[in-house]
């Protein structure tokens, strides 16, 4: 693994001794869950330390992203059905629950801090509040096409979103006071 101007790029193998579910980075940090456990590590790829850990089973501490700050980290817990908010030490701030937070997959944080959760049971993508305490708006629902979400992304530049299932879909979001919707399929 390599960074070049803040982009992950083509380099060199990182070997971990344990499971690799889901990866963040922020300025030299290299955060990686194995799905019971989260680990911070330099770019390149020594442990600096284990931050988090659930024995609750597995799929604990699922996927992760980091705000934009680099204060909070936000993991996914998907045998709980939960969204955890942990600082960067690995303090355990908020956890989230919610009725269409069911099979909580992916987890992003856009540029101005606004995380958005897809949930693969339920089958939504639902805004939280940055303190990981509340939920601000169901962004999508089956019915636009969320159906069995795993992962997602937000585009700054093209203001989209887009999350993973068996197709990619895309979805406008303008992710303010009012939020308007428009499908395509890629």
């Amino acid at each position: 693994m390599s960074v070049s101007n803040g982009q992950l790029v083509n380099g060199s193998k990182l070997e971990l001794p344990h499971a690799a579910v889901g990866i963040a980075h922020h300025q030299g940090a290299l955060y990686i869950t194995s799905g019971t456990a989260l680990y911070q590590y330099t770019l390149t790829g020594k442990l600096v330390k284990m931050l988090y850990e659930s024995k609750a089973g597995d799929s604990t501490v699922y996927k992760c992203a980091v705000s934009p700050a680099g204060d909070k980290i936000y993991v996914t817990n998907l045998a709980k059905h939960q969204l955890l908010t942990l600082t960067t030490d690995g303090t355990l701030l908020s956890t989230f629950k919610d009725a269409e937070l069911q099979t909580p997959n992916g987890v992003h944080v856009t540029p101005a801090g606004q995380i958005l959760v897809c949930a693969y049971s339920s089958n939504s993508v639902i805004q939280v509040d940055g303190e990981g305490k509340k939920k601000l708006a169901t962004v999508a629902l089956q019915k636009d096409g969320s159906s069995g979400s795993m992962s997602i992304c937000y585009n700054a530049i093209t203001e989209r979103t887009l999350w993973k299932r068996k197709t990619i879909s895309v979805l406008w979001i303008c992710i303010s006071s009012s939020i308007g919707k428009k499908n395509n399929n890629i």
